[in-house]
């Protein structure tokens, strides 16, 4: 494959305005500013209208100080995958084949360079400081709801994350399998603190297993394990979106995304479940799996339970924006969503350059155009392209998400017998198998 070749085409062809016009005219067309406007603002009910909280929520400095959690705190604890950091130069990193010197070379780096992993989480107050019954009942007006309705407390439970106030400069310590300790924080002014941190393990052993951690805090509730994944730097990957991908959403559709959310019990997309259960059987046990949702972190502990029930684990990968607003829930889901997935993966590309990746997407938000841009930016690197043809989206009044004019532009450059737009989840898992038969060796 040409390198150079490809960069041009990267530079020539700009499929973002293509999926930000998109992106628009279903808003408009589903009429997501009329909903948004009619959803009720949790800041709105604040005393005074003024909180701390939510002043400190719109900036995005660092803070500067930690304080240890305590009673009464809402911690989430994110699982992760570890890596070995990557010791070639940037060029040679985003190569899509090297010498086979280099590749000795790298490889025995690689055996003697730690494990690491982002690790990432997020700590709210456990007490809404807005009226929760007013922001459920505004939400139930919208969808119709009497109201007595039993739906009701589903929405209250599942809203309260969104309502929590955040809670900035809080570091925690949590205790890995083993015995070692890892000192997590501070939290930004978004209530998220991210530390990419050395891990103690076994090398031997590391590419076969997981590894738990847990905070154990008197009165302190929320997520409090995670799991990390070790991802030694050779094989396969898999990142999937999950809205309409493997999980029902109907992001074309704002009272459908917020029945979803807040009412339904979450369901996958029909046969979703036992493709990626057969990809699971014909992949190695460190083959990472990365959920990548346009989906706020709010949604962590929803979307989490919604995977151990039906899909491999795997680490998320959500947005960290949009707290205490539920209209950014539905911004989330519909606006620049391409810009930030081509970011996440580059940051995954930078973990784990290496791997041959394997992408699954839908055609109601920008996938094809996101995975089409990270291809032709590190050829070689993604394999595969499988894009769920979403026919609601159709319905909606957008029938041109699924057109074949617009896959072909999505995937300018890319070979033909590299992607695949799907109906039917049955049709995917021979064409997996011909891809990893196909790139195993290279």
């Amino acid at each position: 494959m040409d390198n150079n070749n490809n960069k041009d085409q990267v530079l020539d062809f700009i499929p973002s305005e293509v999926a930000k016009e998109m992106q628009l005219r279903t808003r408009k067309h589903a009429k997501f500013d009329e909903i948004e406007k009619k959803l009720p603002d949790p800041r709105a009910s604040v005393p005074y209208g003024f909180s701390i909280s939510n002043v400190l929520n719109e900036m995005s400095i660092r803070v500067p100080f930690s304080k240890a959690i305590a009673k009464g705190d809402i911690v989430w604890l994110f699982d992760n995958t570890a890596y070995k950091q990557q010791q070639q130069s940037p060029s040679a990193s985003s190569s899509s084949s090297s010498s086979s010197a280099q590749g000795d070379h790298d490889n025995n780096n690689n055996n003697n360079t730690p494990w690491q992993a982002e690790f990432i989480m997020a700590v709210f107050e456990d007490e809404p400081k807005c009226k929760v019954t007013d922001i459920v009942a505004g939400i139930a007006s919208i969808l119709g709801l009497a109201d007595e309705a039993e739906e009701l407390k589903t929405i209250e439970q599942r809203l309260l994350p969104f309502l929590w106030d955040i809670r900035a400069g809080r570091a925690a310590t949590v205790s890995q399998q083993g015995g070692s300790e890892l000192k997590l924080g501070p939290s930004g002014l978004n209530g998220i603190s991210t530390n990419v941190l050395p891990l103690v393990h076994d090398a031997e052993k590391a590419s076969h297993h997981t590894k738990k951690a847990t905070c154990d805090v008197e009165g302190v509730g929320g997520v409090l394990s995670m799991e990390t994944h070790f991802a030694g730097p050779e094989g396969w990957g898999i990142i999937s979106d999950i809205d309409d991908t493997i999980k029902i959403t109907t992001t074309s559709d704002p009272v459908g995304i917020l029945k979803e959310t807040f009412i339904n019990q979450p369901r996958p997309v029909p046969g979703m479940p036992e493709l990626y259960a057969g990809i699971k059987s014909l992949l190695p046990r460190d083959t990472p799996w990365f959920y990548l949702s346009a989906s706020p972190y709010n949604l962590y502990p929803f979307l989490k339970g919604f995977r151990d029930e039906h899909f491999p684990q795997g680490t998320f990968i959500l947005r960290d924006s949009s707290w205490k607003t539920i209209t950014g829930l539905l911004s989330s889901l519909t606006m620049g969503t391409e810009e930030y997935k081509v970011d996440r993966m580059k940051k995954v590309h930078g973990w784990l350059p290496r791997r041959k990746l394997i992408v699954f997407g839908d055609s109601t938000q920008s996938d094809p155009e996101a995975y089409g841009e990270i291809y032709r930016m590190f050829p070689g690197w993604i394999r595969m392209i499988f894009i769920r043809k979403d026919t609601d989206s159709a319905a909606i009044g957008l029938a041109e998400k699924n057109e074949p004019q617009r896959f072909e532009k999505a995937f300018t450059g890319i070979p033909r017998d590299a992607w695949h737009v799907f109906e039917d989840p049955d049709e995917c898992l021979d064409l997996v198998k011909n891809v990893i038969q196909k790139h195993s060796s290279s």
